[in-house]
């Protein structure tokens, strides 16, 4: 008897150890914000602790419902059906930004489409073993007379609803972004852009002129990021995540490596 409850209790604890061995992954889906070049997801990636078991899969331009109708959610269930060989895999859906009107082919109706994309997302997920979080979209940062405006608000206001009714994490970057721009002021916040604000960019329109002088032909822009934008974010999502779900806190590099 002695001999068998030994055997049972080692079985035990060398599964509890298998179990420990596994890695945890990180699947991102989302609009530019989230993509690679022109979002955080890559800075984000680079501070799991095993950076390989962290893919990216957002896309610039893509709504709530292009990402699906384009076949794109197809490869995030096809890698959830391989989620065995995983601790955990948490899936990041962050949308908002393509869902605004006046986006052919990628507008939904707030009211009637965007919650159910995001719902349908969380079910899937969950259908799948994986973890849904749902993320609000990162702010825009431009400023209106010293204020920073939100015009994303209505669609964090219902990502923030539907996390509560589907019991899902909740990453409220939208809230903390505006929060952190907002203190930041617009200088300060301009050098978070992919490429430095051109001299004269919010002078107004001269007379008789199609573009402002310095201004024409810019990547720069107030919604996509550079590499210290990018950076900035990453870690935002990440303290995020730390607070929202603490059991992945120990899956991030030590702020040294970082």
């Amino acid at each position: 008897m002695k001999t068998i409850l030994t055997f049972l209790a080692a079985a035990l604890l060398g599964g509890a150890a298998h179990a420990a061995d596994k890695p945890v992954r990180f699947i991102l889906i989302g609009d530019s914000t989230m993509a690679n070049t022109s979002g955080y997801g890559d800075a984000f990636c680079a501070r799991v602790n095993r950076a390989n078991t962290c893919i990216n899969l957002a896309k610039g331009g893509r709504s709530s419902g292009s990402f699906r109708a384009e076949g794109r959610w197809d490869e995030v269930e096809g890698l959830l059906r391989g989620a065995a060989a995983y601790s955990a895999t948490y899936v990041l859906i962050q949308f908002g930004h393509n869902d605004q009107p006046g986006k052919p082919g990628r507008s939904t109706d707030l009211k009637t489409e965007f919650p159910v994309n995001m719902a349908r997302y969380a079910q899937e997920v969950k259908a799948l073993g994986g973890v849904p979080v749902l993320v609000t979209p990162l702010t825009r940062r431009t400023f209106k007379d010293g204020l920073l405006e939100n015009n994303l608000a209505p669609w964090a206001d219902v990502i923030r609803a539907t996390a509560a009714a589907q019991k899902t994490p909740l990453l409220d970057l939208n809230a903390d972004s505006y929060a952190a721009v907002q203190a930041m002021g617009q200088d300060e916040a301009d050098t978070l852009a992919m490429v430095p604000r051109p001299a004269g960019y919010d002078l107004p329109q001269p007379a008789g002129k199609v573009e402002v002088a310095g201004a024409a032909k810019t990547a720069f822009d107030r919604t996509h990021l550079g590499a210290k934008g990018a950076a900035y974010f990453s870690r935002m999502v990440m303290e995020e995540i730390k607070r929202a779900m603490p059991e992945a806190a120990g899956h991030f590099k030590p702020e040294s490596e970082q």
